[in-house]
């Protein structure tokens, strides 16, 4: 199992990515979990995280999120502002999983 936290400002925009990734991940037979939230949620969320992908608006962030998070081993990388546009389910699944290769 692979985990794959998606987060922006609010944690809504990115909730209708993940549920596109989620249909895509089914599709495809990738065993993955799909979240998103807030920027100011993640820092108490508990449960796993192997890929933290950032959303256009909070993309400022990388540089504190990937210093803060890599350490841990979890991949941190930002989420392809076209892609987000789109709502693009399949290739921001493909962006995270590569980042764990």
């Amino acid at each position: 199992m692979k985990y794959i936290t998606l987060v922006c400002a609010a944690g809504m925009s990115t909730s209708l990515l993940v549920s596109k990734m989620k249909t895509v991940a089914e599709k495809e037979g990738k065993n993955v979990t799909i979240v998103a939230m807030s920027e100011s949620s993640f820092g108490s969320y508990s449960e796993p995280t192997d890929v933290l992908l950032l959303g256009p608006q909070v993309s400022y962030l990388f540089d504190k999120m990937k210093s803060e998070n890599e350490p841990k081993g979890i991949k941190v990388g930002l989420i392809d502002p076209l892609s987000y546009g789109m709502m693009d389910g399949k290739k921001v699944l493909d962006t995270a999983l590569a980042m764990l290769v």
